[in-house]
Order: C-alpha cells, then sequence, then structure tokens
C-alpha cells in the first residue's frame, strides 16, 4: 500500500470494491485460466458431469466466502440466474445439491491451490515493500468453535472448561503470513488439547514453507531454543518478544556449547554471569 494515507485509502477501497464484484462466473475464468489449469486439473477428484462439478462449486463457494450474503442459498440463486443469463435451462434452487457437492470438495486441493496462491502472489512483491529487501513472514495461531458433529467431537475434542455434551468443538489453526503483501503462505490445524496440539507443532508442519534469507516473526509463544536451532539451520532469521517467564533479556554470547557437535545453547546462570 501506498505511505501516503489518502493514496492508501483510494487502495483499500478499490480492493474492497473488486472483492465485491467478483462473482463465481469470475472465479470460475481465473480456475480455468492459464496461471490455475495445470494445477486445478491435476487436484481434480474423480467425478461425474452434474450440475455441480468441483471446478464451478469451488468458484461458488469462493464468491460466497466474499459475498456479504455468505448463505447457501443466495450463491445458489446467483448460479440459477447466471444460467439463465448464459442461455442454459433453468435449474432448481434447492441448495440441497450445491451443499453436497461442496462437501466433497477435496482439502487437499483447497489448500493447495491456496498454497499455490500465496507463492504466486508473494512472488509478484515489490522489493521495496520488503525489510532491507527481505521477506518477512509472520506466525500466529488462533482457535476457532466448529459444529457439534460426532466427527468433529473425536477429532476436536471440547475444551475441559465446556460441560460435556453442550460444549462445541474446538480447533487450533497456525498460519505463516507474508508481511508485505498480507497473503496467507501455509496453514495448519489441529486439536486444542493432547500431545502435539500445540502451535509448536503445527508451526513444524509448515517450517518446509520458509526459504533462506526469511525472516519469521512472531510472539513470546514462539521463542524457544529448539526453534531457533531449526531456523538457524534453514538460514532463517527469527524475531520473536522474550518468553514473560525467562529473564528479561538473553545474551546469546554467554552460552555454553555442550559438545564439539552439540548446538544448544544453554544460558549460564545469573551468579557465574555477573562473576564474568
Amino acid at each position: 500500500m501506498h505511505p501516503s494515507q489518502r493514496v492508501r485509502t483510494h487502495q483499500q477501497n478499490q480492493v474492497i470494491r473488486h472483492a465485491a464484484n467478483s462473482d463465481s462466473y469470475t472465479f470460475f475464468n481465473l480456475l480455468t485460466g492459464p496461471q490455475f489449469l495445470d494445477q486445478v486439473e491435476s487436484l481434480l477428484p474423480e467425478h461425474r458431469e452434474r450440475l455441480f462439478p468441483p471446478t464451478e462449486t469451488l468458484s461458488m463457494f469462493l464468491s460466497q466466502a466474499m459475498s456479504a450474503d455468505r448463505s447457501c442459498q443466495n450463491s445458489v440463486d446467483d448460479a440459477s440466474v447466471k444460467r439463465l443469463m448464459g442461455g442454459l435451462s433453468a435449474c432448481s434452487t434447492n441448495t440441497g445439491a450445491y451443499c453436497r457437492a461442496r462437501s466433497r470438495l477435496p482439502l487437499e486441493m483447497v489448500s493447495t491451490l491456496a498454497r499455490y496462491t500465496g507463492h504466486m502472489t508473494t512472488e509478484q512483491v515489490p522489493s521495496k515493500w520488503r525489510w532491507q529487501g527481505r521477506p518477512v513472514r509472520l506466525v500466529d495461531g488462533t482457535t476457532v468453535m466448529l459444529p457439534d458433529t460426532p466427527d468433529n467431537q473425536a477429532r476436536y475434542p471440547q475444551p475441559r472448561s465446556q460441560t460435556q455434551g453442550v460444549g462445541f468443538p474446538m480447533c487450533r489453526l497456525v498460519g505463516i503470513i507474508c508481511l508485505s503483501s498480507g497473503v496467507v503462505l501455509n496453514a495448519a490445524m489441529g486439536p486444542c488439547r493432547g500431545k502435539g496440539s500445540g502451535e509448536q507443532t503445527l508451526l513444524g508442519q509448515m517450517l518446509d514453507t520458509l526459504e533462506s534469507g526469511d525472516i519469521l516473526l512472531g510472539d513470546a509463544y514462539f521463542a524457544t531454543y529448539f526453534l531457533l536451532c531449526a531456523l538457524q539451520q534453514m538460514g532463517v532469521d527469527g524475531v520473536f518478544e522474550q518468553h514473560g517467564s525467562r529473564r528479561r533479556s538473553t545474551d546469546f554470547r554467554r552460552g555454553q556449547r555442550l559438545g564439539v557437535r552439540d548446538h544448544i545453547i544453554t544460558l549460564r546462570k545469573s551468579r557465574e554471569s555477573r562473576c564474568g
């Protein structure tokens, strides 16, 4: 965005108007265009040519997510009107067929296209949008409530603070975002409790998203020696707030190597540091 507030506001309004005018046909033309066609074709599941094939269903889903009225009925009505305007036969405006077609969309198809879009976008970012010419990646986590179904309850248990049987399953999300463009480069999801359900574990599943020369910026939750060691081996710099349970500052020059091939850094006791 432009540094000027007035120009930046104009740019933001342009983006909002463009997003509001992006209907399912716009997304369909994009998915079947030269930039995405090969990727989409390689991810299509086996299907029959019905009223809502995967590519058209995904286009409607994207339009539905961007619309002010995010109801399935509005999405199906809009598709029906577009069919009539295109000279095709009228179809039922019942939402059942669309909802079933949307549930059949492979998660891998959606997530792969999201990562591909993020990578393609961040590759076109001007160098002046980067910090000192280096890409900055943000990492953060959040939680979302899921529909109360047996499958969701089994995979994403509800918090213990909720009474059993009256709560909702909770899912943890961690994402890596490009600071320059704001696009999501990758995301991982998992349960909110149980072994290996923390944000550190989910981030570990996405470390291959980072490249040598990147800067990873996160909050104090990610300030662990294990992550710093992994980033160092990848050629990535990490910037994190000091965790509250540690000292306010950490001088890595005062670390002690435990072995010739040991890269674990430990802090000397405060008394030894004062004496040194």
